[in-house]
């Protein structure tokens, strides 16, 4: 039975650059959750769930004026959080970003991933078409699970603002990536949210 999972970043936020922790969708956030809803309305989606952070919640409501059937439900499975922390293996250039965080909430996230992963990449009795708003450590983190992946592949896996992955899961086979980070519904300028620089 068709099985998959949509997986969005919330929309940009405004003041962002600021360092503020959460807030309301920027302007161009606004628009990019609009771009990003007229591009799914066709999916026959069975649920929308999303991160109860003001702007993952903006987002999937923007989302849900497109497409009115859905009624967003939040879910803390999908809270921004650290899924892991450093390991031998993973390469010097990364320790940097985990100075400020500790033990405590890499423990958190850790448990949080589990139970994510638990409750969404388990495989259906019938035909799914689930909508996750959520964050970018999130995603990268299910599509490291998807591959098998060092529980450090996480990093560097950056999904812009209201950028498209999907993941097909199956029930005899492990999951597949059908795509990863699809900006194709977003123009150049409404492209944001990522560390490099995006070929036109």
């Amino acid at each position: 039975m068709p099985h998959y999972l949509y997986l969005v970043r919330h929309g940009e936020q405004q003041d962002a650059e600021h360092g503020l922790p959460d807030g309301p969708l920027s302007p161009r956030g606004k628009r990019q959750a609009q771009l990003i809803a007229e591009r799914l309305s066709g999916i026959p989606f069975t649920s929308m769930y999303h991160s109860p952070l003001n702007r993952a919640a903006e987002t999937a409501a923007i989302m849900a004026e497109r497409m009115p059937a859905l009624e967003p439900q939040p879910s803390s499975l999908l809270f921004d959080c650290i899924p892991s922390g450093p390991t031998p293996d993973m390469p010097k250039a990364f320790e940097s970003f985990f100075g400020p965080v500790t033990e405590a909430e890499i423990e958190a996230g850790r448990a949080q991933m589990d139970d994510a992963v638990h409750e969404f990449l388990t495989p259906a009795m019938g035909d799914r078409h689930d909508l996750l708003v959520t964050h970018n450590f999130v995603i990268g983190w299910f599509v490291r699970h998807v591959f098998d992946a060092p529980d450090w592949r996480w990093l560097g896996l950056n999904q812009a603002n209201c950028g498209l992955t999907i993941i097909r899961v199956r029930s005899a086979k492990p999951p597949v990536l059908v795509v990863h980070n699809d900006l194709g519904h977003l123009p150049v300028e409404l492209r944001t949210g990522l560390p490099e620089l995006q070929p036109v």
